[in-house]
């Protein structure tokens, strides 16, 4: 069956945010006494996980938590101008979506605020995006297949006829999870070997222009 249902992770898939995101976590956590004997590997591990799971994955919890979410938040988007969109996104976004019967979804771990203020509003190829499932629109989150399931639903796809594109191994679980095959965005992975085993992979979104049947990345 021809794919013709794309859903996309944000992070780390269409845009950069790494340079935005990380740093201000590190930075955050070490004035609050939290330190790592590994940062690089700590980045990688907690980069583009919802910002609320990611901090629980660190054993935070209750006020803290919330305090920490907020200042890291905050100071991570004062680095906004770090982001870069990836390579051929635009063009390959727009191609997509000019091809019939194609649809396009995102499910991302921006919040609704985030994704409107800082991806929607920043970017004109957001507009062929027809479904998004933000971090508030489950009450799970990726590895969970739920808000790939919400995207389904919405788009009122089968999962064979669906892709999930994405950078990290909670991408891959979700879409298995979700019985949909899972793309691995290795351009744009901190760690590209946790995805080694995608249905398949992309040096550059200019790949995913077509999945035929037989599941065939063309250019």
């Amino acid at each position: 069956m021809t794919i013709k249902n794309f859903i996309f992770d944000i992070d780390g898939t269409l845009i950069n945010t790494f340079e935005m995101y990380m740093p201000a976590l590190i930075d955050v956590l070490a004035e609050d006494g939290h330190h790592f004997t590994d940062p690089v590997q700590a980045e990688k591990d907690l980069y583009g996980i919802a910002a609320t799971d990611a901090l629980h994955k660190l054993n935070l919890s209750g006020s803290e938590l919330e305090a920490i979410r907020k200042e890291w938040i905050g100071r991570a988007y004062q680095n906004f101008g770090r982001v870069r969109v990836f390579a051929g996104v635009p063009e390959l976004i727009t191609q997509l979506a000019s091809q019939s019967g194609t649809r396009l979804a995102i499910v991302t771990s921006k919040t609704r605020a985030e994704y409107r203020q800082h991806f929607q509003n920043q970017y004109e190829f957001a507009k062929y995006f027809s479904v998004v499932v933000t971090a508030d629109d489950t009450q799970l989150h990726k590895p969970s297949a739920e808000p790939i399931l919400l995207a389904l639903a919405r788009l009122g796809a089968q999962p064979a006829t669906a892709v999930y594109v994405g950078d990290m191994l909670t991408d891959f679980i979700a879409a298995h999870a979700a019985k949909i095959k899972f793309t691995g965005a290795d351009y744009g992975s901190e760690d590209p070997q946790k995805i080694a085993d995608a249905d398949f992979h992309l040096a550059s979104l200019a790949g995913l222009i077509r999945l035929n049947g037989e599941g065939v990345v063309q250019s």
